[in-house]
């Protein structure tokens, strides 16, 4: 299994340097890829800030992609669930960040924003620090 940087799944997407896009088909064509949160997570905001890819957009084309049998995510259930929020309107990073604590009780935040639109569509408990 071969892991990916950023920058080879945003060529892959993006679709914007043909010798670096060529190469990086090349690499979903040929071996199982590992793509970290962490990567997913930087390659939203690559694609919505510096390619002004929409929400929707960003979506589509990341399940697309891991949808592919070839291509696997660390931790797909928590991936899953912060783009179905994501979808819903939350930001991608509170998202993924909440769906990855389900280990914990509670997750805190100061962003009452973040904490009312959690509790719209999740299930998970989250704590707003006053």
């Amino acid at each position: 299994m071969l892991a990916v940087d950023t920058n080879v799944l945003v060529r892959f997407l993006a679709r914007d340097h043909p010798d670096q896009v060529a190469r990086a088909d090349d690499l979903f064509r040929r071996d199982q890829i590992w793509i970290p949160k962490t990567v997913l997570l930087e390659t939203e905001w690559v694609l919505r800030d510096s390619y002004s890819f929409d929400r929707n957009r960003i979506r589509s084309d990341l399940r697309a992609l891991l949808g592919r049998p070839t291509t696997h995510a660390e931790d797909e259930e928590a991936v899953s669930d912060a783009l179905d929020w994501y979808a819903a309107g939350m930001d991608f990073a509170d998202a993924l960040h909440l769906a990855s604590s389900r280990a914990a009780d509670q997750f805190a935040t100061f962003d009452r924003k973040f904490a009312a639109k959690a509790a719209k569509l999740t299930p998970a408990k989250v704590l707003t620090l006053r």
